[in-house]
């Protein structure tokens, strides 16, 4: 009987040390993936590491596809810091606390350069309306440039994104990556278009096209955000109340934009039109529905969630 058990003991041990040599011939054989998360012991606020992870643990987020490469995105983050392009961010001197943040977004033009003490220097992602791509071109060297490893997702209609050389929003990106082989270009799918469509229907019961709706860049930001990131801190945007609030700061609609409309004159001409117009206020109440299921937190200001 002694034998037996040896054997059986034995058994057991080489099963162990086989599928530990097969999950470790597996990771490393793997293409690695780098997923930044807290130290043992310390919150997202604090100290950061990497951690290799296999690359399959994610999947590919396939209605954004690279240009020329028409490969889809691949990216995930455990903290991302959405950086609004309101008038609010002036005068917080968030920048610091922004930067701390393994991954920054913003959303189109938004620059760094003159405002690092309020929104921060990086940029690890960057939102971009079809209407803005001109604006980006204006300084090629400033976004795309050889230093500029920021990722670009670009959404607009299929009229303007098309890939027959009839997208004129489409050539414009194809000759940028052919300008700056380096630069990571990914446009948004018709599929997913549509699908942000059907969520905008969904949360509003509204249909986007026949309520002459154009859904906004942090529409697609949020929705985009929720997919890659773990936990998700979002500054310098307003809630769908604050513009009825008495007393409430005047701003300018983008912080780079000195002089520009107010952002609440801003928001109510936009949620009164009859076509053609952002609906941000209704989306800010989306928004705030959202943030109850997902880790989600507003700063400058903060948000009361009920």
């Amino acid at each position: 009987m002694a034998w037996m058990w040896k054997r059986k003991s034995f058994i057991a041990t080489s099963l162990i040390v086989a599928v530990s040599l097969f999950v470790v011939v597996v990771n490393y054989s793997e293409k690695p993936y780098y997923l930044l998360q807290p130290m043992f012991g310390q919150t997202f606020s604090s100290i950061w590491i990497f951690s290799k992870q296999p690359y399959k643990a994610f999947k590919p987020h396939l209605g954004y596809i690279s240009i020329p490469k028409q490969e889809p995105l691949k990216l995930r983050c455990e903290l991302c810091s959405i950086v609004s392009s309101s008038g609010q961010m002036l005068g917080q001197g968030a920048g610091p606390q922004i930067d701390r943040s393994p991954c920054i977004w913003r959303m189109n033009n938004a620059p760094t350069r003159g405002f690092e003490n309020d929104v921060g220097r990086r940029t690890t992602l960057r939102v971009v309306s079809h209407t803005s791509v001109p604006l980006l071109l204006q300084k090629p060297q400033y976004f795309f440039g050889q230093a500029n490893d920021t990722v670009y997702v670009v959404w607009g209609p299929l009229r303007n994104m098309r890939k027959d050389g009839k997208g004129i929003v489409y050539n414009m990106l194809r000759q940028a990556s052919e300008n700056y082989p380096q630069a990571r270009i990914y446009v948004t799918t018709e599929d997913r278009m549509n699908y942000c469509d059907m969520v905008f229907k969904k949360e509003t019961g509204k249909d986007r096209i026949r309520s002459g709706s154009y859904l906004s860049t942090g529409w697609f930001t949020l929705i985009l955000a929720m997919d890659m990131c773990k936990e998700i801190h979002i500054y310098g945007m307003i809630n769908d109340t604050y513009c009825k609030s008495e007393g409430y700061k005047k701003v300018p609609y983008h912080y780079y934009e000195a002089g520009s409309r107010d952002e609440c004159a801003e928001y109510l001409l936009h949620e009164s039109a009859p076509y053609g117009g952002h609906r941000f206020i209704t989306e800010k109440s989306v928004f705030a529905k959202w943030a109850k299921t997902h880790a989600i937190k507003f700063f400058n200001p903060l948000w009361q969630l009920l």
